[in-house]
C-alpha cells in the first residue's frame, strides 16, 4: 500500500499517536493527530525507555536528542524493604539503551518533531464517539456537533479508547488487587543514575533519577482488597502513602514524608484485544494492549507499535491487508510482555517469611557469581528491534 499522500488520521497525541504519527509522516502519508486536552502539556510522572523502545527514536532520527534529555540507566537493583540492603543488581552498562525519563520530557520531544515533519497537531478536539460500516471510512462525532471522516484511522487514545469501542465489544476490566500513588520529588543532590525496587511483603516501592538528578521518580503499590476507580489523576493524602510504607527502609520513609503532592491509582487488568482493527481503524498502545506497570514496557510496546504499523502497511496492497499484518506481526510479543508485567507483581510481593527469605537468597547467589543472568532471562525484550524487520 503507497503510503504517499494518503490522509490519516491519529487519535490521541500521547507517545503511540504521536510516534505513530511520525512513522506514518515518514513514509509520505499526510498525517493530522486529534487530541481532546487544549494544550499538550507536563502530565504523568518518570518512565523508563528499554533499548527495544529507543531503536524506534534511533531509526526516526530521534536518538541524540533522546539521549540529551534522558538519564542513561546504569543498573536495575532489587532491595529488601526493611533495611535496603542490596539483592540483586543487574549492571545496565553494556548496554545504553536503558534510558529515564519524565513523560511529559518524552512527549514534548515527540510533539516537536512532530511540527517539524508537517503533522498536523489539533488540540482541545474531543472525539464523543466513532461510527464504522463496511467497507467504507471511519466517521468520528466531535464534541462540538461536527463530524468529519478518516480514510485511515489510528486509535491511540488509551485505556478507554474509543476506537477500540467499535473495533470490538468492550469487555471490563477487573481490579487486580494492588493500588499505586506516584509522586515526584525535587533532588538537591543528584542520586545515583539507576532504578531501586524495594520488595516487601504485599508491597513494594521503585525509585529512579529524572532530569539531570535533579527530580527523583517514586512508585510505591499496595495489595488491597477493593477500589472503585480506575485512572492515575485522583490525588490522596501523602501521610497516607507514608503511613502504609512506614514498616521499609530510612530512605523510603524520608522519600515518602517529603512528598507533597501524591496521586494515586487503582491497577485494573485490561484483556489485550482480540481484534486491533476492523472497517479502517485499527488500535495502537494501550487502546489494544494495556499492560500493568511492572515491566515499564507501556510506553516501549506503543513506540514499537506505531513503527510496525506503519512498515506493515507500507508492505501490504491494501489498508485490512496491513492491518492484518501489524496485527500478526505484533499479537504474540504483546501477550508475553503483559504477562512477565503479571509476573513481576508477584515476584516483588512475596508474603511468607520463608519463602521470600529463601527467593532473596537465591538472588544474592546470583548478585555474587552471575549478576547478568537474571536479567538475560529479558533478552527476547529488550534485543529485539522492529525496525530491523
Amino acid at each position: 500500500m503507497v503510503l504517499l499522500g494518503r490522509e490519516i488520521t491519529v487519535l490521541g497525541a500521547g507517545i503511540g499517536g504521536l510516534t505513530a504519527a511520525l512513522c506514518l509522516a515518514a513514509r509520505g502519508a499526510r498525517v493530522t493527530v486529534l487530541e481532546q486536552a487544549p494544550e499538550i502539556r507536563e502530565m504523568g510522572a518518570g518512565l523508563q525507555i528499554s533499548p527495544n523502545g529507543r531503536c524506534v527514536l534511533q531509526a526516526l532520527g530521534l536518538g541524540e536528542t533522546l539521549d540529551a534529555a534522558t538519564i542513561r540507566a546504569r543498573a536495575v537493583v532489587l532491595r529488601d524493604f526493611a533495611d535496603g540492603r542490596e539483592v540483586l543488581r543487574m549492571p545496565l552498562e553494556a548496554n545504553d539503551g536503558f534510558r529515564l525519563t519524565h513523560r511529559a520530557d518524552l512527549i514534548d520531544l515527540l510533539a516537536d518533531a512532530a511540527r517539524a515533519a508537517g503533522i498536523t497537531l489539533r488540540l482541545g478536539c474531543k472525539v464523543d464517539a466513532v461510527e464504522l460500516e463496511d467497507g467504507a471510512h471511519p466517521v468520528l462525532r466531535l464534541a462540538d456537533g461536527t463530524s468529519e471522516t478518516a480514510e485511515i484511522l489510528v486509535g491511540a487514545d488509551g485505556l478507554h479508547s474509543q476506537v477500540r469501542k467499535v473495533v470490538e465489544r468492550p469487555v471490563a476490566p477487573f481490579f487486580t488487587g494492588q493500588v499505586a500513588w506516584r509522586m515526584v520529588l525535587p533532588q538537591s543532590v543528584p542520586p545515583e543514575p539507576e532504578a531501586s525496587v524495594f520488595m516487601g511483603p504485599g508491597r513494594h516501592v521503585v525509585s529512579y533519577p529524572l532530569r539531570e538528578g535533579r527530580e527523583r521518580n517514586v512508585v510505591a503499590v499496595e495489595e488491597r482488597d477493593r477500589w472503585t476507580t480506575e485512572g492515575w489523576t485522583h490525588k490522596d493524602d501523602p501521610m497516607r502513602v507514608a503511613r502504609a510504607f512506614a514498616s521499609f527502609a530510612p530512605q523510603v520513609r524520608n522519600w515518602l514524608k517529603a512528598a507533597q503532592t501524591v496521586h494515586v491509582w487503582g491497577l485494573f487488568r485490561h484483556e489485550v484485544a482480540a481484534r486491533w482493527h476492523k472497517d479502517g481503524a485499527v488500535l495502537v498502545g494501550d487502546a489494544a494492549h494495556p499492560t500493568l506497570p511492572f515491566l515499564a514496557q507501556g510506553a516501549n510496546m506503543a513506540l514499537e507499535d506505531a513503527w510496525v504499523l506503519a512498515d506493515s502497511l507500507a508492505q501490504a496492497d491494501s489498508r485490512e491487508a496491513g492491518f492484518a499484518l501489524y496485527q500478526s506481526r505484533r499479537e504474540a510479543r504483546v501477550r508475553r510482555t503483559v504477562q512477565a508485567a503479571n509476573g513481576n507483581a508477584r515476584n516483588y510481593h512475596l508474603q511468607l517469611g520463608p519463602v521470600r527469605s529463601m527467593a532473596h537468597t537465591g538472588l544474592s547467589l546470583f548478585n555474587r557469581f552471575a549478576p547478568t543472568v537474571p536479567l538475560r532471562k529479558f533478552d527476547w525484550l529488550y534485543g529485539k528491534d522492529v525496525t530491523r524487520g
